[in-house]
């Protein structure tokens, strides 16, 4: 199995920027479809992206669209998430996660297998 551990989470205003980690160890990333996921105080997780394991097919939830960018490096064993043009609305705590399975797209998380324990992403007006 794979262990995930996320990081570059903090606090920034909005309109900033902040890009996330996510390092991967026990199994090699490749193997993996990745995502990232956020649940913010009181709401449901939800997705935010995800890229497949060759790096050539992203997906996006419509609220980060154009403004967060996922990608991968997978000599490096680690998915990043961009985050540009940071609203108040993106704070929550984002979640790293690895499927092992195979499909047409990533973006429900009971399809994942393993997840990251998250980082917290703060956004001030």
């Amino acid at each position: 199995q794979v262990q995930l551990v996320e990081s570059g989470g903090g606090l920034v205003q909005a309109g900033g920027s902040l890009r996330l980690s996510c390092a991967a160890s026990g199994r090699t990333l490749s193997t993996y479809a990745m995502g990232w996921f956020r649940q913010a105080p009181g709401k449901a997780r939800e997705f935010v992206a995800s890229i497949n394991r060759s790096g050539r097919d992203t997906d996006y939830a419509g609220s980060v669209k154009g403004r967060f960018t996922i990608s991968r490096d997978n000599a490096k064993n680690t998915v990043y998430l961009q985050m540009n043009s940071l609203k108040p609305e993106d704070t929550a705590v984002y979640y790293c996660a690895a499927d092992q399975g195979y499909g047409l797209r990533y973006v429900n998380e009971y399809d994942y297998d393993y997840w990251g324990q998250g980082t917290q992403v703060t956004v001030s007006s």
